[in-house]
């Protein structure tokens, strides 16, 4: 269904959603050509599509699965997009120290892997992803590791939208993957593309606004809050004595120049907790995040800047 914004100016802002990899995809363009518009549209899931089937684990003639399929037998040549992918990932891996992960162990190989790790062979299997550059080969070393991709997969699948539409001649256009958010140029009257963040005590209530123009947001939310936190911690009073119990995370939004990497770092960020979390975006260029703990509290990184 093509949807229709009019503004003042020539430009419109044109809408399609659609229904892509398990979650609700809207994609926006401004521009002043309806039929132009659909064709744009109709590129933008075509490429959404290559990369779902590209990076399935299930597509029995992919690489992915072919790089499962020979786990611990020996490395698999790959395509250079596939190659960056995972070489980017790993990459997040170390930088999250092994929160953010990749790689994953079928379900009846779990308890010999919590075994190795009380017996002290404690290597983290994302670094056991070997890469060979000059031949473009992914290696996994133990026969029971696996890699997927569905951290990342929406993410990566909205970035690469926006680049087959910006081929097309779109200047602006906002790319809504079930939640994440990638935005460039700027509405039709000028002004830049903004988000509200929701007041998370009062539904659709939102207490400031900010500039995602040329960014990427994605978002991990728990809002049974059933991930603690050790340093987010509330005072209880129990008797004479102060007890301090362990709080959690609502939700955790992180703002990057991609939507492949705002995905990537969500879900570490909530694991993380407050204090190292905001420790280590504080540390990263072009990154920025907000964090709600189940106080409904909200800290932010250094660089978000709220329109209030």
């Amino acid at each position: 269904m093509l949807a229709v914004k009019t503004f003042s100016s020539d430009f419109q802002i044109f809408r399609r959603e659609i229904r892509l990899m398990g979650n609700r995809f809207e994609i926006s363009v401004v521009g002043k050509d309806a039929i132009w518009a659909e064709g744009c549209f109709d590129n933008a899931v075509a490429e959404i599509n290559r990369v779902e089937k590209m990076l399935s684990a299930f597509n029995e003639d992919g690489q992915i699965t072919e790089i499962n399929r020979h786990a611990g037998l020996g490395p698999v040549k790959v395509n250079a997009e596939i190659f960056r992918l995972i070489e980017r990932a790993l990459s997040i891996s170390e930088l999250t120290q092994g929160t953010f992960d990749i790689t994953f162990t079928t379900g009846e190989k779990v308890a010999s892997r919590k075994l190795a790790r009380k017996k002290g062979n404690n290597i983290p299997f994302y670094k056991k992803v070997i890469l060979d550059a000059e031949r473009s080969t992914v290696f996994l070393e133990s026969k029971e590791m696996r890699i997927g991709f569905g951290k990342i997969s929406k993410g990566y699948a909205a970035d690469r939208a926006k680049y087959i539409l910006q081929m097309m001649g779109v200047a602006s256009g906002v790319v809504n993957a079930g939640g994440d958010l990638l935005a460039w140029g700027s509405q039709p009257d000028s002004e830049p593309w903004t988000i509200a963040s929701a007041d998370p005590s009062q539904d659709n209530m939102p207490y400031s606004e900010m500039r995602i123009s040329n960014m990427a947001v994605a978002s991990s939310n728990n809002f049974d809050a059933a991930i603690p936190v050790a340093d987010a911690v509330k005072r209880v009073a129990s008797g004479n004595e102060p007890i301090f119990e362990v709080s959690a995370l609502k939700r955790v939004s992180v703002v990057s120049p991609t939507a492949e990497l705002s995905d990537a770092m969500a879900t570490p960020i909530m694991k993380m907790g407050v204090n190292a979390g905001l420790y280590l975006i504080n540390k990263l260029q072009q990154l920025a995040c907000v964090i709600v703990d189940d106080s409904d509290r909200v800290y932010t990184s250094k660089e978000i800047s709220f329109l209030t």
